[in-house]
Order: C-alpha cells, then sequence, then structure tokens
C-alpha cells in the first residue's frame, strides 16, 4: 500500500478530520470515476470531483470573510444535491448516491464551519 502525505495548515487539518476509511474511501471513488464515463443525469449534473474542485478553487482564491459567508454551490452542484435528497426522500438512493450524498453532506459541514468562523472574526484559513 502507498503512501501519500500532504501538508496543509494545522487548522485546516483539524476541520478535514475524517475517518482514514472514510478518506481512503472518497480517494478511491475520485479516482474510479476519472476513469469511467460519467453519464449526467440531467445538463446541470455535476461530479464530486468537480464540485470538490469548485470548493478547492475558492478556497485558494484567498476570500474575505465576506465571500466565504456569501459563498454558494454553483446551480450544478444545488441541482445534483436537490436530486439526491429527493431520492433520499422516497428511499431510491443506490448505494453509490447515498455515499454521493454524504460527501454533499461533509462538504457542507466544513463549509458551514467555515462560515460561522468568518461572522465570528476568526481567520477562515491559515
Amino acid at each position: 500500500m502507498a503512501t501519500i502525505t500532504l501538508e496543509i495548515p494545522d487548522e485546516l487539518a483539524a476541520q478535514l478530520k475524517v475517518a482514514s476509511e472514510i478518506l481512503s474511501a472518497l480517494i478511491r471513488e475520485t479516482v474510479a470515476k476519472k476513469h469511467q464515463k460519467i453519464t449526467p443525469l440531467s445538463s446541470h449534473a455535476l461530479t464530486l470531483e468537480q464540485l470538490y474542485r469548485e470548493i478547492i478553487d475558492f478556497l485558494a482564491s484567498g476570500p474575505t470573510p465576506q465571500q466565504v459567508t456569501d459563498f454558494k454551490i454553483s446551480p450544478a452542484a444545488q441541482d445534483r444535491l436537490e436530486d439526491l435528497l429527493h431520492k433520499n426522500r422516497e428511499q431510491e438512493l443506490t448505494l453509490e448516491e447515498r455515499a454521493e450524498l454524504e460527501t454533499y453532506l461533509q462538504l457542507s459541514h466544513l463549509m458551514t464551519r467555515l462560515k460561522v468562523r468568518a461572522l465570528s472574526g476568526q481567520p477562515v484559513l491559515g
């Protein structure tokens, strides 16, 4: 098994604490999706890889506290989330979709924590 080391600020690491099994599964899923053809459910469908890139690009841009509190995921990501939530209510999620919804919820929790920090005057990143 290969080991990959990422260097990130301690504050960000604390916010990203995830069970190693979940992190491994997320990485495995991202790599697998990159190598398979994905048929979007709608013209606005968004892959998890694109959602991660969307959030990482936003955070890497050095947003102001106000920009952090104003942050919203793209319409395509919102459409996909609403689709997953609807399927969840109807109990029609596949195992893959359930994992995808869980990832959306984890990312939402991360952004909520960052927004709380921004509103409280704490440094958002770093």
